[in-house]
């Protein structure tokens, strides 16, 4: 019987359990489209690595010393006597000598084909015919010939037979395109390919090679991996070619892992959020049928029977949720897939494990959010079938203000902790302490929502007449109601408002920090990985003006066992363009040298003219002696090295900027060094405002990229004022009706739902961007130390947000009060 009675409440109340739905199909969507991108995207890596080096037995490479891979081969390549001493090993077949390195092609319209700065990598081989398939033409011959692959000719709109500009880490030099190679799906990546002489001049160095591969000719991969191992000088090791093949495979299923984990997050709050609806939805349809359920109870009906009839209904707007949200969840992976240009062509995968989730996601959050009024249904006496006025009970607010106050604090306590550095895990305690204060502030919200409704409504009240006075009553009437509507408003602008603060703070960081340290009158630095060459240096140096141009490199070093990041270059330069201040010694070291800020000197116990014993990417060990300490710069970090101790054990020095001081710094010089290095498409002249411009694109393509994520928070929380609104207005139908019996016109109900939705909304920005506030305030106190040393507040920002939760406010008041005015008013006034 129960069961019909569930069937029938569905299709009574379909309307209303469909804008529930709404909430359930955004979250739900969210996790499935994450889950089916990443898994696109994974089998994407594994056809990629499954084609690359199938016929790889053994890969002979550098010993890793320090930094990653890339910086152990391009320090210590490997000898091309040991390609010939491997030629003669038992079972090698078909050794061959591989050069990597950066390599990038000019395009048509003069600019570097592909993205330079933090996107696909820009390759660069020899071409042995190894790994990729010739599409047309023939292999490079000789220094002035070269082959790219063909996505990156149509790019470039090049063509066999072009001559184009080359960039690498040595001068440009221009080149003739004799062949198009295709690479398959390489997810973006660029490939430029020369003859093995000219790579190994233009990318390692002559008689080099970064590794060398090899097949077999009948031995296992593990029994000619041992043979050609007993083969190999000092500082090469051999590798199984299954194992080199999961190497790779690791660091991008360490990426992906992270991408997924990352878009979870922002699915799980979508989520949250959507449990506030659902859950306010049920609480209203349970209230709405209080009179409906008692009749139940007086027929016989168990309270068990009440309860699993209402949970029934929950499952049912689940499932259809869930299998809407799949639905969805495809096309969000497919319009993420579309996001990521070539990365993304390889089509949709669909597995098991985004179907699983969707549906327990969905079903689960549903069930557990309508439990609480599933609960309280079956509480329902069956005396009250006889009653005019039953109401459900309601719980006193002074329980529910001290769980509430607990949780907030409890939350603080928890980001405060986390924030410190607390555990192994920071960000646990973190999302625990912001879930916390989430929930704490729901609960509390009934007691805020009474003053601050007050003061919003006073305004409609005096100015919108009747309508104003009325839209303030109901607001108030439900306290409870009303704030677990905007409570969902509020999770999602929260957190918007916390990550533009965020935003804010570091540009006004940044603009801090570039006014406090920046002392160089410009900066030439190279976009990617070609750096700037020494033909580039001596124009910059000749160019009139300029007074000196001292390079610097970055690098990586091992101190004390552990791998660190190190800045080299002419260090009385160094510490001008930083405007370094000194706390001990001075600048003037010599040929050996090494400064640190006081962080660092303090932390190791150095003081001035102490050694230190530092490992190169060469395997070599040179104690420097330590000059002096400066404190701490955000601009050129924690280390300095001399220029001498750095070439001394570098293969081949690339240099990423020079510093230049000018006699005068005005435009003309700028426009000097611009016409000066116009030649070089991957090279920029910066001064002061460019800097601050380009971290403020930056960070604004950070802002953007977070609040995108962060608005289907939003949007569900708008259906969530719908679907309170339109609940409300069948709720007070009887009501209705006698305001439109007495003079109401259907102009001032309309008026007056919409001034109560934007009152609902605009009290949920207010204390979302409140809390928001509070955690932006606490992020940017905790992250001091890290260059976040100004606290900013966008108000602009704020204030348009606040607009737009008055406008999501009219918007989500358009169908409730278009259904109102058109009421009946006789059969409104008759309703029970």
């Amino acid at each position: 019987m129960m069961g019909r009675v569930t069937l029938r409440n569905l299709a009574a109340h379909k309307i209303r359990l469909v804008l529930t739905a709404v909430a359930v199909i955004l979250g739900v969507a969210f996790v499935a489209g994450t889950l089916i991108f990443t898994d696109s995207m994974n089998k994407q890596f594994d056809e990629l690595f499954s084609k690359i080096g199938t016929n790889v037995a053994v890969d002979v490479r550098a010993t890793k010393v320090v930094g990653g891979d890339d910086d152990g081969m391009a320090a210590r390549p490997v000898p091309a006597a040991v390609l010939k001493a491997l030629e003669g090993v038992e079972g090698v077949k078909d050794p061959k000598g591989n050069v990597t390195g950066y390599a990038a092609v000019v395009g048509k319209d003069g600019k570097v084909v592909g993205t330079p700065q933090n996107g696909p990598p820009q390759i660069g081989v020899n071409w042995n015919g190894g790994t990729y398939e010739m599409a047309s033409g023939r292999a490079p011959q000789g220094p002035g010939e070269v082959v790219i692959d063909a996505k990156t000719a149509e790019k470039g709109g090049l063509a066999l037979g072009d001559v184009t500009q080359v960039i690498t880490a040595g001068p440009p030099a221009r080149m003739k395109i004799v062949g198009l190679v295709d690479t398959g799906n390489l997810m973006g990546a660029t490939v430029t390919g020369f003859d093995t002489a000219t790579a190994q001049k233009l990318m390692l160095k002559p008689g080099y090679f970064s590794d060398i591969e090899m097949g077999s000719a009948g031995p296992s991969q593990q029994e000619l991996r041992d043979r050609v191992a007993k083969m190999l000088p000092q500082g090469v090791e051999a590798v199984t070619g299954d194992q080199l093949r999961e190497e790779s495979k690791s660091d991008i299923a360490q990426m992906m892992s992270f991408f997924r984990t990352f878009l979870l997050v922002f699915a799980l709050i979508s989520i949250f959020v959507g449990a506030f609806i659902i859950f306010n939805t049920f609480s209203m349809l349970v209230a709405q049928r209080t009179r409906e359920l008692a009749l139940l109870r007086a027929i016989g009906a168990a309270r068990g029977q009440v309860t699993r009839a209402v949970i029934g209904e929950a499952v049912a707007v689940g499932v259809v949720g869930s299998t809407l949200g799949l639905a969805a969840g495809a096309g969000l992976a497919s319009l993420l897939q579309s996001q990521m240009g070539d990365a993304g062509q390889g089509g949709l995968t669909f597995t098991a494990t985004p179907v699983i989730w969707s549906y327990a996601v969905g079903i689960v959050v549903t069930v557990v959010s309508a439990y609480f009024p599933a609960r309280r249904a079956a509480k329902i006496p069956p005396v009250a079938a006889m009653r005019d006025d039953v109401a459900l009970p309601q719980r006193s607010l002074r329980i529910r203000v001290a769980l509430g106050s607990l949780l907030t604090l409890a939350g603080a306590g928890l980001i405060g902790v986390g924030l410190a550095g607390g555990g192994d895990n920071p960000a646990l305690p973190v999302g625990a302490g912001a879930f916390g204060v989430f929930v704490g502030v729901a609960m509390l919200a009934p007691v805020i929502s009474v003053p601050v409704l007050k003061v919003l409504g006073a305004p409609f009240a005096r100015l919108m007449g009747s309508p104003g006075r009325l839209a303030r009553q109901n607001a108030l009437r439900n306290p409870r109601r009303t704030a677990a509507t905007a409570a969902a408003l509020m999770i999602g602008l929260a957190l918007i408002t916390t990550v533009n603060v965020l935003g804010a703070t570091m540009r006004a960081s940044i603009d801090e920090q570039v006014d406090a340290q920046f002392g160089a009158d410009y900066l030439v630095q190279s976009q990617g990985a070609g750096g700037v060459n020494a033909e580039a240096q001596q124009r910059i140096r000749d160019t009139p003006g300029v007074v000196a141009a001292s390079p610097t490199y970055d690098a990586k070093a091992e101190i004390k066992g552990k791998d660190v990041h190190y800045v080299a270059g002419d260090l009385p330069a160094l510490a001008k363009a930083a405007k370094l201040k000194m706390v001990s010694g001075s600048t003037a070291g010599g040929p050996s040298s090494i400064m640190v800020d006081e962080d660092t000197a303090k932390e190791q116990g150095w003081k001035v003219g102490t050694a230190v014993p530092v490992r190169f990417t060469d395997g070599k060990t040179e104690n420097l002696t330590l000059s002096g300490v400066y404190t701490k710069s955000d601009l050129v970090g924690p280390r300095l090295i001399s220029q001498q101790a750095h070439l001394q054990h570098t293969l081949r020095p690339t240099v990423g900027i020079v510093v230049v001081d000018a006699a005068q710094a005005d435009a003309a010089t700028k426009s000097a060094l611009e016409s000066a290095v116009r030649a070089y498409p991957n090279l920029e002249v910066a001064d002061q405002s460019t800097l601050k411009d380009d971290a403020r694109k930056q960070v604004d393509g950070f802002v953007t990229f977070l609040t995108i994520l962060l608005i289907m928070s939003v949007i569900i929380a708008a259906v969530g004022v719908v679907n309170t609104l339109a609940l409300s207005v069948i709720e007070r139908t009887r009501e209705i009706g006698l305001l439109r019996a007495i003079g109401i016109s259907r102009r001032q109900l309309r008026r007056m739902i919409r001034l109560e939705s934007i009152m609902i909304a605009v009290f949920g920005a207010v204390l979302g961007m409140g809390i928001g506030v509070a955690f932006g305030a606490a992020l940017q106190n905790a992250l001091a130390d890290q260059g976040l040393g100004v606290l900013a507040v966008p108000y602009g920002t704020l204030g348009v947000y606040l607009v737009v939760a008055a406008v999501i406010g009219v918007l989500a008041a358009l169908w409730p009060a278009w259904r109102a005015g058109r009421m009946d008013v006789l059969k409104a006034i008759s309703t029970e």
